[in-house]
């Protein structure tokens, strides 16, 4: 007998292992050749900001922020794809390969 409720908690617990592992691995994305550098961990919570100080004046005022949202999407995306990953794996061999 397929033993549903067993296997949602295999998963939930996986999940829950998957997450506390993704809470340790930091992704990063830059922009502008590295004058703005972003760093999330695996859950996609922000770490750190690092900005070249050339680009805090304040005619670079519209560039830096351009910058920095390039470099925050680069990093926030590689953090989802590693999630995704993550949560794939986490749920793929309980599901039978329903995912």
């Amino acid at each position: 007998m397929f033993d549903l409720f067993g296997k949602v908690t295999q998963i939930q617990q996986k999940m829950k292992e998957g997450k506390e592992r993704l809470a340790n691995v930091t992704l990063e994305g830059e922009a502008g050749n590295g004058a703005v550098k972003v760093a999330v961990d695996g859950n996609r919570q922000v770490k750190s900001i690092d900005i070249a100080p050339e680009l805090l004046v304040p005619e670079k005022k519209e560039e830096m922020e351009d910058l920095l949202l390039s470099a925050l999407n680069r990093a926030l995306k590689a953090a989802e794809n590693s999630w995704e990953a993550e949560m794939k794996n986490a749920a793929g061999g309980l599901l039978g390969g329903l995912l």
